[in-house]
């Protein structure tokens, strides 16, 4: 038996339970505008999980965890897309992750990615009865009835935690001394204005994640909210995605490029995976004449940085860009770079493009 429906008239634990009750083996689909997610199940029980939510990928999670290096991931992706085989079993085969750490990480992968839906207030979701992902070398077996309870308890934690953090744009000031690498690199981030959103992105965790470490930094003294920002809900993101979209789409008609450049790349930052804006994005480039510099970015040349480090740290950069910039070594070609970037490729690639653009890299 199958099930479909909105989030907002079925929440996702009465979903869950419905699953675990009926001891039913299938897959729930479920989608957010571009996000897309799917908690496959056996028996009732938790099976798998999938997300495209680049920061949700396993190789995304190994890195965070210090668990692999950048450059072990991007090697094992090669091997992945000669052999075909799953990441995680190269992994072990290789020496490079022991099972039980590759499955206490498959665990983890598969509970943040059910966890972030509990703050999902409106979305489709669809459960296929029989429709089961058995490939996975290294199948999870999660307890519903838990992971709701874990689900639940995360609202409420986030509810408190809106009492100091109050909005997924609050900034902060950077006010103690770090105490380990992650405290230095998010009071950096924090002295680079950068907001709740900016900072999951750049430290590779959902927003909610972040909030709770920058609370806990908040509590030990080493940050204050600098400025609160806009308190929104996800429909008010949905409605502000969509007026970004209507705007972009005036400006294209009217032969704004700039103006609608800038639409598509406001609702990039509030759904960085939105088909419509990429799309968007690209027409508004070519509208503007830059197909030339975006067709220069081959993926076999190596990017270079033109600039001193001095005039690096006095451009203004967003996050995704500057996690390219991060990567460039001299060394490494552009699809080795895409192999190990935390967002869709044709994004990366867009990244490149504009900073050819602005003379900040060349490709030798």
């Amino acid at each position: 038996m199958s099930l479909k429906g909105e989030l907002n008239t079925m929440a996702l634990s009465d979903i869950l339970q419905w699953v675990s009750q009926g001891r039913k083996t299938g897959t729930l689909h479920i989608s957010r505008g571009a996000v897309e997610k799917r908690i496959s199940f056996a028996r009732g029980s938790i099976h798998s999980s999938w997300s495209n939510d680049p920061r949700e990928s396993l190789g995304q999670f190994l890195v965070r965890e210090r668990l692999v290096t950048e450059e072990q991931l991007f090697r094992t992706l090669l091997r992945q897309e000669t052999e075909g085989r799953p990441l995680g079993a190269l992994f072990v085969e290789h020496g490079l992750l022991k099972d039980e750490d590759l499955l206490r990480m498959l665990i983890h992968k598969a509970e943040e990615t059910i966890y972030d839906l509990f703050h999902w207030m409106e979305g489709q979701f669809e459960f296929k009865d029989g429709e089961i992902h058995r490939e996975a070398p290294f199948p999870v077996e999660l307890d519903v009835t838990s992971v709701i309870m874990e689900g639940i308890r995360r609202i409420d934690e986030w509810e408190r935690m809106r009492g100091v953090i109050p909005s997924t744009e609050s900034t902060f000031k950077a006010m103690g001394q770090p105490e380990d690498p992650v405290d230095h690199e998010v009071l950096l981030l924090c002295s680079e204005g950068k907001g709740v959103t900016e900072i999951a992105f750049a430290v590779r965790r959902t927003v909610f994640d972040t909030t709770v470490m920058l609370y806990e930094m908040h509590r030990r003294g080493l940050i204050q909210v600098e400025h609160p920002g806009t308190s929104t809900d996800s429909m008010e993101t949905v409605v502000r995605i969509q007026r970004g979209l209507d705007a972009a789409s005036k400006s294209m008609e009217s032969g704004d490029f700039d103006t609608a450049l800038k639409s598509y790349e406001g609702v990039l930052k509030l759904d960085p995976l939105n088909q419509h804006a990429k799309k968007g994005l690209v027409i508004s480039i070519d509208g503007r004449g830059r197909t030339r510099s975006l067709r220069l970015v081959r993926r076999d040349k190596i990017p270079r940085i033109l600039v001193s480090l001095v005039e690096l740290t006095k451009e203004k950069f967003d996050p995704r860009e500057g996690f390219v910039l991060s990567r460039i070594n001299g060394e490494w070609d552009v699809q080795s770079i895409l192999k190990i970037c935390p967002m869709p490729e044709d994004e990366a690639m867009l990244i490149f493009s504009r900073l050819v653009e602005r003379n900040v890299i060349e490709f030798v």
